[in-house]
């Protein structure tokens, strides 16, 4: 092969890859444009409800928080759960201490 084809197949290479990445990522948008669309009529029509909140997982957050003795990061640990989780409670929990101060 000489230099010339070489460069020609690098070319049309790149140009293909760069067209499948663009088809990939239109696809991906739009299954994500229509899944949004189906849980907004989903839950005007009543059906959706999103997931069920962990009563017992967040009722053991605050337990940790409140006592005080546990860094966030030995509170995940614990629980099996993420940062923005016992961010959450402990929001909830300054909140409601305000509330009743």
């Amino acid at each position: 092969m000489d230099e010339f084809t070489d460069a020609m197949f690098s070319a049309i290479n790149g140009m293909m890859l760069d067209m499948l990445a663009a088809i990939a990522r239109k696809d991906y948008l739009s299954r994500r444009e229509r899944s949004a669309q189906g849980v907004q009529k989903a839950k005007a029509a009543g059906k959706y409800k999103g997931r069920a909140e962990n009563l017992d997982r967040n009722s053991l957050i605050r337990k940790h928080l409140q006592a005080g003795f546990s860094s966030w990061g030995e509170i995940m640990t614990l629980v099996g759960c993420s940062r923005k989780t016992v961010a959450k409670q402990a929001a909830l929990l300054k909140s409601q201490d305000t509330m009743f101060a």
